[in-house]
């Protein structure tokens, strides 16, 4: 029979069964010092050892995952000079590597981009980029759209 290719979902986290949200805390524990055994982690979470060790190597936070990733990025940005410029500086300030930038054509004063960008070297979880890119005026939308 032949071996499977795992697939992969991204899902939100309130839709999560309770083991699998408590897993994650458990880990959560153990990598920042918090608990020093597996024993200790699952204890504070209120989990047992065998639901822990079944889903350990199955579920990581988003922002763990898509560390060393390639991932692409879409924007949506009002026609204003410097707000990709802007985002830009913001990924290299983080130390992203950015891949590509493919930017359409402004229609009705509004611009796609999409960016591709290394994650391996960056200093700031994803969900945090995201969210500063998001702040960044002119910035009408930005969504992952896609990794390797």
């Amino acid at each position: 029979m032949a071996k499977r290719e795992p697939k992969y979902f991204l899902v939100q986290e309130d839709i999560l069964p309770e083991a699998i949200l408590k897993t994650v805390m458990a880990k959560d524990l153990l990598l920042k010092g918090a608990a020093n055994t597996v024993n200790e982690a699952v204890e504070k979470v209120d989990l047992s050892r065998s639901a822990f060790y079944k889903y350990k190597d199955k579920v990581f936070p988003f922002h763990q995952w898509s560390r060393g990733k390639i991932v692409t990025l879409a924007l949506l940005m009002e026609h204003q000079p410097g707000v990709l410029s802007t985002v830009l500086n913001i990924i290299a300030s983080v130390k992203g590597s950015i891949l590509t930038i493919n930017q359409n054509l402004p229609l009705q004063d509004m611009a796609n981009a999409t960016l591709s960008v290394e994650t391996a070297e960056m200093n700031q979880d994803l969900e945090e980029l995201l969210r500063i890119i998001g702040e960044v005026e002119g910035v009408r939308e930005v969504r992952l759209v896609g990794q390797n």
